[in-house]
């Protein structure tokens, strides 16, 4: 959802341990601008450190400082010999911003660095001992070619949080949305070479042959990556897209709060039965399943995993995070954020606005609205609390792990008096 994940909800999402799916709703350029700033965000190593040449001006270091958001540069010749570092603390007092950077950097006879080859362990024992911020990577001590850099910052949050998502590079995972349509293949390509981990294939109606054939071409046109498919809310649907090649199934037509497709195309299908129905059919294949939509307590979490599925997907529980790119806006005195469905008028004409220069309204038949939540602070928070939910919700059912969470829970019908019960009652809460 273009209201819930860009690239710094996909960031955090990913450093509490799960994983943001950026929306297709972007254009390819931006879309893997994204993908390559979460995988930028954390890592073991950085491959490709910002650079810039000695004869450029610090005018055009600041600028470069302050669109990628780092306190250091690299400075490199053409060749990518490494010939010093510089940093805010070089620039703070300079004489005109159109000195050259050579006149303030720590060159190269001063620096500390470390041949890639060693490994990121020893790195990480020589920033220690030396008390580095940063270590550059160089092939060897001869030609003194720029090949990484690690950083104090990574290694501290690799210790800090033991429980996020990483790849087997230490960087952060993310996952990316395509349609099924002219061009959604090629955009999986670039998504691929800038280094997502998972590919969705997202649309409304998942047992489809647009859907079906989508995913068969996406795993013909790249068989290592992992992809996700959906949406779809049957055993049928379930079973269509896993034998196309799915190595997992987004579970859900119709249950999000600001979905409409029951109204205004009359179907779908109650969100628990779906994911019942599907996880029987998907637990066949040995294929995870994904409940999409209807969560707004971690109770619902538990009861999607109990179901059958092995993950749930958030949108609007996440929308009034400080990460989530909703507008924020004050309403009734209070602070609240926009969330809009995908099917949406306003998700649809920005769509068609880029994509075809077209916005006329009449031209679109919408199953989303668009809505406002409570403004919600850090999406850290959220994440801990729907843990902790979670954690408790299989403790109640003698549960260590999911797939005893699907052995041991059990589902029994209550009445409208059992509804009310189970929240607060009786009182007035403060």
């Amino acid at each position: 959802m273009d209201t819930v994940t860009e690239a710094d909800t996909a960031i955090a999402m990913a450093r509490n341990g799960g994983i943001g799916i950026l929306h297709r709703f972007l254009s390819v350029e931006d879309q893997v601008a994204m993908v390559r700033a979460v995988k930028r965000a954390e890592s073991y190593v950085i491959d490709h450190p910002y650079t810039l040449s000695p004869d450029r001006t610090i005018e055009e270091l600041r600028e470069l400082m302050s669109e990628k958001g780092v306190g250091s540069i690299l400075v490199t010749l053409s060749d990518n010999q490494l010939v010093g570092i510089i940093t805010t603390r070089d620039i703070r007092f300079v004489d005109s911003e159109q000195d050259k950077i050579e006149n303030y950097m720590t060159p190269k006879e001063s620096l500390i660095v470390s041949l890639k080859d060693k490994g990121v362990e020893e790195a990480k024992k020589l920033i220690k001992e030396k008390r580095l911020e940063q270590l550059p990577l160089v092939d060897s001590m001869e030609s003194f070619k720029l090949v990484g850099l690690v950083t104090s910052r990574d290694i501290i949050n690799s210790t800090q949080r033991p429980h996020a998502s990483w790849d087997s590079e230490g960087k952060l995972l993310v996952g990316a949305a395509i349609g099924v349509k002219d061009g959604d293949l090629d955009r999986a390509v670039a998504l691929a070479e800038a280094g997502v981990d998972v590919i969705v294939i997202d649309i409304a109606h998942g047992h489809s042959d647009l859907a079906v054939n989508a995913t068969r071409e996406l795993k013909k046109r790249l068989p290592d990556m992992e992809v996700i498919a959906g949406n779809v809310a049957t055993a049928e649907g379930t079973r269509a897209l896993i034998e196309a090649g799915a190595d997992g199934i987004k579970v859900g037509v119709g249950p999000g709060s600001i979905c409409i497709t029951r109204l205004v195309a009359g179907c779908g299908i109650p969100q628990l039965t779906a994911v019942i129905d599907c996880a029987e059919e998907a637990s066949k294949y040995g294929v995870p399943i994904i409940a999409d939509g209807g969560i707004r307590t971690s109770g619902d979490i538990a009861k999607a995993i109990a179901g059958g599925a092995s993950t749930v997907m958030l949108g609007s529980l996440l929308a009034g995070t400080d990460e989530s790119p909703g507008k924020t806006l004050v309403k009734g005195g209070k602070k609240v954020k926009v969330v809009r469905g995908m099917a949406g008028y306003g998700a649809n004409m920005s769509k068609n606005k880029r994509t075809t220069g077209k916005d006329d309204i009449f031209d679109l038949v919408p199953e989303g609205v668009e809505a406002v939540v409570p403004y919600r602070g850090a999406l850290s928070g959220i994440i801990k609390q729907l843990v902790g939910g979670i954690c408790s919700g299989m403790s109640y059912c003698g549960a260590h792990t999911i797939e005893e969470m699907h052995k041991n829970a059990e589902f029994i019908r209550i009445s409208g008096a059992s509804v009310k019960e189970s929240g607060s009652h009786d009182v007035t809460p403060l």
